[in-house]
């Protein structure tokens, strides 16, 4: 995938860091397998902090969008759960790549959390990838679920733009729930796209109660269906799959 010669590269990809140990080895693997096709990378701000909301429907996803994220000259940092930062094995890279550590919990620590951790994008200028389902669609057709308000939460609390991405194709390569990727025929194609900012203003200027955020949470989630509709050639289902309404669990992340 090549990269925009107008857009610079950030500091963050520049000087030496674990970004550089992981794209050195994970970027040539991943191109020999899978062919990326982005649009609207002028969406992606060159410097600042952001909230980056894709759609999640196989655990390969994350690898796809952040490599997108890299060729774009930002950071791909991502929420990831606390553990992760006190095992031996993945600490020091999380912990060296600036990723947001997020609890499973709820109640206060967990807002005080989200504040601390948009205070923190919004000082340093950097951005996160937030997957606003929280988890893989359970939708039978793998359109994006309802949302959780964890992407919005970050976004009101730093006064940080959330930006929607969708991408389609991954799934040729590593099936929902699969355990093994198919390699075969080389090169998939993997389109993605990232739209403008969504506009929550007029949420922004509300008391960011449960309501007013799950309201702000479907919009941002019908920009995301709308942009994946627009990569499949399909019209998103009028009404987004609930868990909770099928008797699935909604554990996930923020």
């Amino acid at each position: 995938m090549a990269r925009s010669r107008r857009r610079r590269r950030s500091r963050e990809t520049t000087r030496p860091s674990a970004f550089w140990v992981l794209a050195a080895l994970c970027i040539p693997a991943f191109s020999v397998f899978v062919k990326l096709e982005l649009e609207g990378e002028e969406n992606l701000p060159e410097e600042g902090a952001f909230v980056l909301a894709p759609n999640h429907y196989s655990e390969l996803d994350p690898l796809a969008v952040a490599i997108a994220v890299y060729h774009l000259g930002r950071a791909p940092r991502f929420l990831a759960k606390e553990s992760l930062f006190t095992s031996k094995l993945t600490g020091w890279a999380f912990r060296g790549m600036g990723m947001v550590p997020v609890s499973r919990s709820s109640g206060s620590r967990a807002a005080k959390q989200t504040i601390e951790a948009a205070e923190h994008l919004a000082e340093h200028g950097h951005g996160v990838i937030v997957y606003p389902e929280g988890s893989l669609t359970r939708d039978p057709d793998m359109w994006p679920m309802r949302g959780k308000t964890g992407a919005v939460r970050l976004a009101f609390a730093g006064g940080i733009p959330l930006i929607p991405m969708a991408h389609w194709g991954v799934q040729e390569v590593l099936p929902r729930y699969g355990k093994r990727p198919s390699l075969w025929p080389l090169r998939k194609r993997v389109r993605l796209v990232i739209g403008p900012p969504v506009d929550l203003s007029e949420y922004r200027e509300l008391p960011p109660t449960p309501d007013v955020l799950a309201q702000a949470t479907d919009v941002v989630m019908e920009r995301v269906s709308a942009l994946l509709g627009g990569l499949r050639g399909q019209t998103p289902p009028a009404e987004r799959w609930n868990p909770s309404a099928h008797g699935q669990s909604e554990t996930g992340r923020l």
